[in-house]
C-alpha cells in the first residue's frame, strides 16, 4: 500500500489536470454512473467541532475512496489547524487497501475550491467591478487563489469577523496582486460585488436578500452538514437560477436547504452541475439575473482528486 504524506500530495498536485476530472466526475454522477453513499456526519458541540464521512466509485474504475475530514474551528486559538483529514483508495476488484493519503484536509479543500472555480467559469457575470470573499481562512485563500484564472478582476471585498485576521487576508491577496478593502459589514460587501464567494461555517444569516444586487452570482461552500447556512432563506428564495453540485445532499443541508424545505424553491430552479457541464453552454441567461451555486461537496470529487494525485 502506497503511504503519502501532505507534501508528496502537493508536489503531485495539479489545478488545471484535477479540474478536468472534477468535471468529468461531476457530469458522470449527474449521469447516475456514480455509487455515492449518504454523508455521515459527527457534530461535537462543546469542541465547536464536525467530521465528514464521504465515499464514491465511478463505474468502471479501478478504486474507490472513503474519506475522513473534520472541521474544529476553536483550533486556530491554539495554534492548530481548523481542518484534519483522510483519504484511503481501496481496489475495485479485490478490497485491498491501495493507498492512504495523509493530506491533513488540503485535499478536501483544495477540491472544494477548484469546484468553486468551476461554478465561476458557469455562472460569473461578464461585467465584475470587485470580487467579494465572505470569510478569512483556508478556504477564502485557496477560491481566491484559483479564481484569478478565470476572473480578470482584481477589486476585492473581504468580510470577517475579527480584524487581526482581515488584516492577515489583505496581505494575503495583496501578494496575490488584489487591491483589497476589508470589512465587518456583510451588507458593504455586497454593494459593490458582483461575484462572492461565501466560505465559513456559521449557523446564521451572513447575506440578506436585500443586500444583494441585479446581476450577482454568489458562491456557497460553507453549508455541508445539517444548521449550518451564511446565506437567509430570502436571500436563497430571490436567486434567479441556482446551480448544485446534489440535487438530494443541497435540499437535505445545504446553503438552500431552509429555503426549500419551507417551500420557498420549485424543483425546477436546481440543476446540478453535472447537467449544466453536459450541456456545455452557460448557466446565466443574461447580465441581470442573480445566480447561486450550492456546493455542499461530492463523494466523486474525492475520487477525482484522488485518481489525480494517484495517476
Amino acid at each position: 500500500m502506497i503511504i503519502l504524506s501532505k507534501q508528496q500530495i502537493l508536489d503531485k498536485f495539479d489545478a488545471d489536470a484535477i479540474t478536468l476530472l472534477l468535471k468529468d466526475g461531476f457530469i458522470a454522477f449527474s449521469q447516475k454512473q456514480v455509487q455515492m453513499p449518504p454523508v455521515q456526519h459527527l457534530l461535537f458541540e462543546q469542541a465547536n467541532g464536525d467530521c465528514c464521512i464521504k465515499s464514491g466509485y465511478l463505474q468502471g474504475d479501478k478504486l474507490f475512496v472513503v474519506k475522513v475530514s473534520s472541521g474544529f474551528y476553536h483550533n486556530p486559538a491554539q495554534g492548530l489547524a481548523s481542518n484534519q483529514g483522510v483519504m484511503m483508495a481501496f481496489s475495485a476488484q479485490t478490497g485491498e487497501p491501495q493507498a492512504l493519503l495523509l493530506d491533513e484536509g488540503w485535499l478536501t479543500a483544495l477540491r472544494t475550491a477548484l469546484a468553486g472555480r468551476i461554478a465561476a467559469e458557469l455562472c460569473a457575470p461578464r461585467n465584475i467591478r470587485a470580487i467579494g470573499i465572505v470569510g478569512t481562512g483556508m478556504q477564502a485563500r485557496l477560491h481566491l487563489m484559483y479564481l484569478k484564472s478565470v476572473i480578470s478582476c482584481r477589486q476585492l471585498w473581504v468580510w470577517g469577523r475579527s480584524e487581526t485576521a482581515l488584516e492577515e487576508y489583505r496581505q494575503y491577496a495583496q501578494a496575490e496582486g488584489f487591491d483589497v478593502n476589508t470589512t465587518q459589514n456583510a451588507a458593504e460587501l455586497a454593494r459593490h460585488c458582483q461575484l462572492i464567494v461565501t466560505t465559513t461555517p456559521s449557523r446564521e444569516a451572513i447575506l440578506h436578500a436585500v443586500d444583494i444586487q441585479p446581476g450577482t452570482h454568489i458562491t456557497a461552500v460553507g453549508a455541508d452538514g445539517a444548521g449550518k447556512h451564511e446565506l437567509a432563506p430570502d436571500l436563497v428564495a430571490k436567486a434567479d437560477k441556482i446551480l448544485v453540485d446534489s440535487w438530494e445532499q443541497c435540499t437535505e443541508f445545504g446553503e438552500i436547504s431552509q429555503a426549500f424545505q419551507r417551500g420557498m424553491l420549485a424543483h425546477y430552479s436546481l440543476t446540478e452541475i453535472g447537467v449544466a457541464l453536459a450541456q456545455n453552454g452557460p448557466f446565466r441567461n443574461n447580465d441581470q439575473q442573480i445566480t447561486l451555486a450550492d456546493l455542499t461537496g461530492l463523494g466523486i470529487q474525492d475520487v477525482q482528486i484522488v485518481k489525480g494525485i494517484l495517476e
